[in-house]
């Protein structure tokens, strides 16, 4: 980011509170924190935003259900939210929610604006209305005539007089947005899809509702009560009623924001509506729409049924809130689903935590304090090691752009390069070697690489892990702030001599799985134990095997393109395919088609792909999905859609 870039404005999406907190919002509210304590480091002016959104049709129906009103109801809940995210030490600087007086107010003076440019109008609505997605769908997007295309849940028929945004206005703008932004959608392989779904054509936004009035009344001006403004409308103008749109605007100088971070299932509401209301109010846009994917739980989709909801306190409470920022950080590219182990946790702590840094950190104090009594001068390590301190400056300096093109997975890879360098460094040219030849100067000079390899490192990790760091850095003898980052990483310098204090292992290994496997268990309970009887059986009929609607969209079917295809060496079924199913990066899938198609006659087509099956090694190699196919005594055929789709396209 340019040092004329002054002022940096991150946000979080304002989560819905109908149920408390997952590690969904754990992993967008981390992301978030690690931005926002990056770019104060970095000597920004850094404001940091999450909150709540407590309005809509759901929210009043979930209250019912409770006995409670709404507020009520969205007190509750939002409190859970809060009191985490303060557990967690996440470092917002304004925790916002919809049900407060000054964002009405500034949500209304907006409508007003938009009213009063002809880009509102009122008219008549009839549509298929889904209440848990809060969104309308013609009946061409409808599956079987009924259901959801998101969520699979049946849809109602509303018809209700409503206000209208000219949304197809803005088709031509938004489109030229896209063009000539390429990073205003990321990750960018996210906005294929919004180009497409804005080229076949945008209808009119009904923004508001009749049928219930749990939500922000039009303006007073509009002398027209029985209206309330649609969720979405709502919760988007969070972003700058947060600053004081529409009420006291001192802190609209953050505006525009720097990166809005969401979860993939609402960039369409992100990367369309929001900049086209924007646009509308005559306001500038957001850099980057910052798009993140879905976490499984050991290869399955997590439901409360299953019992495999992930708890991110109990994550953080069991293994360490710093040892579990560091694996959602670091475990998956961002755009792309995540997994969530016990067994991969402890392999990032144990290795890149344990093993990397903290070993690294015990060396330090180690040889420090064997040879010189704790005591380290840097006065001769450019002397010695020029050549390692340059290698750490260039991996520091090529790392330090990925952060906000949301590569965070990549920026930690860079820094734990450094760390090797260290590593490296110390079976090189072993320090005890020098102390018994007598070399105590080199000796001297190569601790004090450690050490400023250490610091830097640590300076920039602090935004990572911000508890462990600040153990860290008392024992190197450091401060971790604005002057520290400039003097050790811009300026590239070295250091002061400093003293060693030793402390204790700051990631002791970790060998068990520490949160009891009741969850588990239950989920064995749901899951594995009606199938085991199941194959007990010598035949199961049709009736036996009914599922829902529910079951059957826990499975999730996209149109996936073939981009490579060869032979598996030694094998007779097997082929390799790179499959593109949308995401960052292509999908290896190894299928046991070879019988029955030739790996050349593949490439360029396309098949359905079950995406959120659990991956598995077949000869050695990792298999990440899996092709549909129908087989009889006249042979096999993949299914494939009848016309061309685009690669991604959820099959329902």
């Amino acid at each position: 980011m340019s040092d004329s870039c002054k002022k940096v404005y991150i946000t979080t999406p304002i989560y819905y509170v109908n149920d408390v907190a997952h590690i969904g919002h754990a992993y967008t509210t981390i992301i978030a924190d690690m931005l926002a304590r990056y770019s104060r480091l970095a000597g920004y002016d850094t404001f940091f935003l999450t909150g709540t959104d407590e309005h809509g049709q759901k929210i009043a129906d979930s209250a019912a259900v409770r006995n409670k009103s709404p507020k009520e109801y969205a007190d509750e809940i939002s409190g859970k939210f809060k009191n985490l995210w303060d557990d967690f030490d996440i470092s917002y600087d304004k925790f916002i929610r919809t049900t407060d007086e000054y964002h009405k107010i500034g949500v209304q003076k907006a409508f007003q604006k938009m009213f009063d440019k002809g880009d509102i109008y009122k008219g008549n609505y009839e549509g298929n209305y889904c209440v848990s997605c809060e969104t309308f769908f013609t009946d061409a997007q409808l599956i079987d005539n009924e259901g959801c295309p998101d969520c699979g849940r049946p849809t109602t028929i509303v018809k209700e007089e409503s206000y209208f945004f000219r949304l197809s206005n803005y088709e031509d703008k938004l489109l030229a947005l896209y063009e000539n932004n390429p990073e205003f959608i990321l990750p960018k392989a996210k906005a294929k899809e919004i180009v497409n779904f804005v080229k076949a054509g945008l209808h009119d936004l009904s923004i508001s509702r009749t049928s219930f009035d749990w939500g922000v009344k039009l303006p007073d001006s509009m002398n027209d009560d029985k209206h309330v403004m649609y969720v979405w409308m709502d919760a988007l103008m969070n972003y700058i009623t947060a600053l004081g749109y529409g009420t006291d605007e001192k802190n609209m100088e953050f505006w525009p924001g720097k990166v809005h971070l969401v979860g993939k299932d609402i960039l369409r509401f992100h990367a369309i509506f929001w900049p086209a209301f924007l646009m509308s109010l005559e306001l500038p846009l957001p850099d980057h729409i910052a798009a993140h994917g879905w976490w499984t739980r050991d290869g399955e989709k997590m439901s409360k049924s299953k019992g495999n909801v992930v708890d991110p306190k109990e994550i953080a409470d069991a293994y360490g809130l710093d040892a579990f920022r560091y694996f959602m950080l670091r475990e998956v590219p961002f755009g792309q689903d995540g997994d969530f182990s016990q067994r991969a946790l402890m392999d990032r702590i144990n290795s890149d935590l344990g093993n990397d840094l903290g070993n690294l950190l015990n060396r330090i104090q180690g040889m420090s304090g064997k040879y010189f009594d704790f005591k380290v001068t840097s006065k001769d390590v450019e002397k010695y090691h020029q050549k390692e301190l340059d290698e750490a400056h260039e991996l520091i300096k090529n790392a330090e752009p990925l952060i906000y093109n949301m590569q965070i997975n990549r920026y930690l890879e860079e820094l734990w390069k450094v760390l090797t360098i260290a590593n490296k460094a110390i079976g090189d040219y072993e320090p005890w070697a020098m102390m018994k030849n007598g070399r105590e100067e080199e000796a001297m000079a190569l601790v004090a690489l450690i050490v400023n390899i250490m610091s830097k490192v640590s300076i920039m990790l602090d935004s990572v892990m911000p508890e462990k760091i600040a153990q860290i850095a008392k024992s190197l003898g450091i401060t971790v702030d604005n002057a520290s980052y400039k003097a050790l990483i811009i300026e590239k310098g070295i250091v002061a001599d400093t003293v060693i204090t030793k402390i204790d292992a700051l990631f002791p290994r970790i060998e068990e799985e520490l949160i009891a496997t009741a969850e588990v268990q239950k989920a064995e309970t749901v899951v594995e134990k009606p199938r085991k009887e199941a194959q007990k059986k010598e035949s199961t009929s049709e009736e036996d095997n009914i599922i829902t609607i529910d079951q059957f969209f826990e499975t999730s079917l996209k149109i996936g393109t073939i981009v490579e295809a060869e032979e598996v060496p030694k094998s007779k079924k097997l082929l390799k395919l790179q499959v593109d199913v949308g995401e960052e990066n292509n999908r290896q899938i190894l299928a046991g088609i070879k019988e029955f198609y030739s790996a050349e006659s593949l490439v360029g087509t396309q098949a359905c792909v079950v995406s959120n099956l659990k991956p598995a090694k077949l000869m050695g190699m990792l298999s990440e999905g899996m092709l549909l196919a129908a087989k009889d005594e006249n042979g096999l055929s993949l299914l494939r859609p009848e016309t061309s789709k685009v690669a991604g396209t959820k099959v329902s």
